[in-house]
């Protein structure tokens, strides 16, 4: 497990949402995929935020009382995305998630989108690995 790194674990090609958009289009993508949060991307696909259905379920109370419009993604989402890089050890993950709230971390290199690291995928490389030395045993 020791040497084992995010980029070995992530998954590519992730989905993410691009600034600008509805949060509307921010909630049906978010349902349609059965996902807690997406990272949020500029033209360059560079990580400007990231955005979870906790983000969204607060905004939409408040326009369950009050009429606010449609804001966009920008409207809602945390600034400060909690990103993790390719060579970042599980290991140091796994703690940092024990630790930290965010189900999901964008895996960026040099700022831009390359991967999503969710904690089932961190659960499923330790369980993995430890099958792995049950039957070296």
């Amino acid at each position: 497990m020791q040497g084992i790194t995010v980029g070995d674990v992530m998954a590519k090609h992730p989905r993410a949402i691009r600034a600008g958009t509805s949060l509307p289009e921010v909630v049906d993508t978010l349902l349609a995929h059965h996902l807690p949060g997406l990272p949020v991307v500029n033209e360059s696909n560079h990580v400007v935020g990231f955005v979870s259905e906790q983000d969204c379920l607060g905004h939409l109370l408040g326009d369950t009382y009050y009429d606010q419009g449609a804001p966009a993604v920008e409207d809602v989402m945390t600034r400060e995305a909690m990103c993790v890089e390719p060579d970042h050890l599980l290991v140091d993950l796994a703690e940092r998630m024990l630790k930290l709230r965010p189900k999901t971390f964008p895996v960026v290199q040099e700022g831009q989108l390359v991967g999503m690291i969710s904690r089932s995928l961190v659960v499923q490389a330790f369980r993995k690995d430890r099958d792995a030395m049950d039957r070296k045993k």
